[in-house]
């Protein structure tokens, strides 16, 4: 990886635009969950299920062309083969559903940034594990994105939540099953790489899901529109972003890359106002700025690299996310 002080200008300006463009993509990409959700009548089973087979098939189709045959050695030690089914089933089915059931029982905009809890519960395991106390900058940003999180589901008031129960509850549960996302894979994501071992993931996910959901069975109604919102939600959300993520890690740190991709909750909270009317208020507003100022916080201390480099990962959620 090229370092921040070695890296010429125009390939940091390439880092610094794939990585908003995956940032982007990701955000737009929960709003074009919302639209199917609301509009088009899909329901979250079959659009997670056909979202994770068909990326998943994508992307070791990429894999295999890279890697060839190897990319079956994974699953040869009995460790990486535990290892993958958790971070299939635990991980990546877990964070897509508890994500898109957010969008459903609220909106884009509000599921996104409370995902965006994640780096906070990392931090927080991590002081915990390792025993040791947060430091100032730490502790300010876990007391923000509380704070944020107030703003964001209660407008500011005390009286009550101004979003649905369940909104709430998916919305913090894709927060924690994105922090497992995250940690969990480490050793795996170093040895084998993270297209490989993400493929995998979203397609063992899939067909798992499916055994609960095929994806034969629909709801919804088909349209134009319908169609390309899901074309856009398996490629431009899941698989062009993931690909614009790792190559600007190529000219960018996993700090810079995570504070830039707070993009992503600002352009799911934007266009959900502008394309979907979604309600959304000067304390909402408020509340998104505490919260990715926490991330942009825990991404550049530089106390703890390890914790930073971490939470730098979260992006590569997606995706997804």
């Amino acid at each position: 990886m090229i370092s921040q002080n070695r890296a010429i200008p125009a390939q940091r300006a390439k880092g610094i635009i794939l990585v908003i463009t995956a940032a982007i993509l990701w955000g737009v990409s929960g709003t074009v969950a919302q639209y199917l959700f609301e509009v088009q009548g899909f329901s979250v089973d079959w659009l997670v299920v056909t979202r994770l087979l068909i990326a998943g098939v994508i992307l070791l189709v990429f894999a295999y062309k890279k890697e060839g045959s190897h990319i079956w050695n994974i699953w040869k030690g009995r460790q990486d083969r535990v290892n993958l089914l958790l971070l299939s089933i635990l991980g990546m089915l877990a964070v897509q559903y508890t994500y898109f059931a957010a969008i459903k029982h609220g909106n884009a905009a509000t599921a996104t940034i409370l995902q965006y809890l994640a780096p906070v519960l990392i931090t927080c395991y991590i002081a915990i594990r390792v025993k040791k106390v947060p430091s100032f900058k730490e502790l300010i940003a876990v007391l923000l994105a509380v704070f944020g999180t107030f703003l964001l589901v209660t407008q500011g008031r005390l009286e009550g939540l101004t979003i649905s129960k369940w909104a709430l509850i998916w919305g913090i549960s894709s927060a924690v099953a994105l922090a497992y996302y995250t940690l969990q894979p480490l050793t795996l994501l170093a040895k084998w790489g993270s297209t490989l071992v993400i493929g995998w993931a979203m397609l063992i996910g899939g067909t798992s899901f499916s055994f609960i959901h095929p994806p034969w069975i629909f709801q919804g109604d088909w349209s134009i529109s319908a169609l390309l919102a899901v074309i856009f939600v398996v490629l431009f959300g899941t698989v062009i972003p993931f690909y614009c993520y790792l190559e600007s890690l190529h000219y960018l740190s996993a700090s810079e890359t995570s504070v830039l991709a707070c993009v992503e909750p600002l352009s799911a909270a934007l266009l959900a106002v502008v394309w979907l009317n979604v309600s959304f208020g000067i304390m909402e507003w408020m509340g998104t700025l505490c919260i990715v100022t926490t991330i942009m916080i825990l991404a550049l201390s530089k106390r703890q690299p390890a914790t930073s480099d971490t939470e730098g990962m979260v992006v590569e959620r997606k995706e997804a996310v």
